[in-house]
């Protein structure tokens, strides 16, 4: 086996990119604190072709080296928006018909492996804070949570890791 030049891999160009159909999907960062977390996600939204991110609260904004440092580019090809309070992009993103979900451990809250979406459906989810998760303002406004089944003595992800699981299930079902 041999490792494939980026030529033999094919990758849009940010243009491309830009124009290329996307996947239904919006990332939305509830008051992330990292600015490696941030672009990890960029960089995934990228992966995917994710119709977009929503950053929200004290979440940091491109430009920025440390963003950049692991957004690898990212910044330039995945649509951003920033909205002072996760609360207002989770109510403009109902209003504009997605079904939005928290990701996090609640009673009732749906497993993973069993979510299952409509293919005409457009979804969002919510990702929180390292310390604190998602708000329970923004929760209480969601169509639903999603958990990450998890087995061992820990039981939270790293940001980036679980955003990196939740939209490859998303994506890889559209």
């Amino acid at each position: 086996m041999r490792k494939l030049s980026m030529d033999e891999l094919d990758r849009k160009t940010v243009q491309e990119f830009k124009e290329a159909e996307k996947n239904p999907v919006i990332a939305v960062l509830d008051n992330i604190r990292s600015m490696h977390n941030v672009g990890s996600v960029f960089r995934t939204a990228d992966a995917f072709l994710l119709e977009g991110i929503c950053l929200c609260g004290y979440t940091p904004q491109p430009p920025h080296r440390d963003i950049n440092k692991t957004a690898l580019g990212a910044t330039d090809s995945v649509d951003w928006i920033y909205l002072d309070e996760t609360v207002t992009a989770v109510n403009q993103l109902r209003e504009r018909g997605f079904k939005v979900y928290a990701i996090e451990q609640v009673e009732g809250s749906i497993s993973l492996e069993s979510f299952k979406m409509n293919a005409d459906e457009k979804i969002a989810v919510v990702f929180g804070n390292e310390v604190d998760g998602v708000h329970e303002d923004v929760i209480r406004l969601c169509d639903g949570c999603i958990e990450i089944p998890q087995y061992g003595m820990k039981h939270s992800l790293n940001i980036s890791v679980a955003a990196g699981i939740v939209l490859w299930e998303l994506c890889k079902s559209l």
